[in-house]
């Protein structure tokens, strides 16, 4: 057990898929995977240990931000002894050349938050995701014929900007689009010798005002979490 997760250590794979939102990882358990069980519920934020096709995974939330992917993303890798956590969230497009529900493979995470230079000192502003982890991921994709988008993405610590340069971001840093945990997951795996990836599925776009619904988010995302799952076996 840590301060945030209540669960035994073998109740826990060594295989995590997080999304952000707790009930779409309910919405993942309910209706991907066999012999589930409910193994977190702390703070609301709900995590499920079952398999996929024979295969044993725990798909948890992160909670939203930096900080709470930062904590949960830790203690996984730390405390339970997990080796690989993929992220499945949503993210914001930066350029019209992105269509609601397009899938994004974050190769790079660009991010000015302080989050690696407190944790340990680190003061860059980029953090790679497991090569060999996204290498599997887009061989599944080819697998399966679903288009995927390899790119850098901004991970942010604010949500309401008073200024957005987003254009300026995507011009000059070459970030796609935006989210706001993958630095944190990112790093975590760095330090302590993970694997970690971040697959997204475009919610709204940012220069076309396009957006998606809440009921959307948590169960529309269908296309990433089969692939997600796939990418495990």
């Amino acid at each position: 057990m840590t301060p945030h997760i209540e669960a035994k250590k073998e109740d826990i794979a060594k295989i995590v898929l997080m999304p952000g939102d707790p009930l779409r990882a309910k919405f993942i358990a309910e209706n991907y995977l066999t012999d589930y069980k409910l193994i977190n519920q702390v703070r609301g934020m709900l995590g499920y240990t079952g398999y996929y096709k024979g295969k044993k995974v725990t798909v948890m939330g992160s909670g939203m931000g930096i900080p709470s992917m930062g904590i949960y993303s830790y203690e996984l890798f730390k405390f339970y002894d997990v080796d690989t956590i993929i992220r499945i969230g949503s993210c914001g497009a930066y350029t019209k050349d992105l269509n609601l529900f397009d899938l994004i493979l974050v190769n790079e995470s660009y991010s000015i938050s302080t989050y690696a230079f407190d944790q340990n000192g680190y003061e860059g502003k980029i953090i790679e995701a497991s090569k060999i982890l996204n290498d599997k991921i887009i061989n599944k994709a080819h697998e399966l014929n679903l288009k995927i988008n390899t790119a850098r993405i901004h991970c942010s610590d604010v949500f309401y900007k008073e200024t957005n340069p987003f254009k300026k971001l995507y011009e000059k840093h070459g970030c796609l689009a935006v989210e706001m945990e993958s630095f944190a997951l990112f790093h975590n795996a760095k330090i302590l010798n993970k694997k970690a990836a971040c697959i997204l599925t475009v919610s709204d776009n940012l220069e076309t005002k396009e957006e998606t619904t809440s009921i959307e988010r948590q169960t529309a995302f269908t296309t990433m979490i089969k692939l997600a799952l796939e990418s495990i076996l």
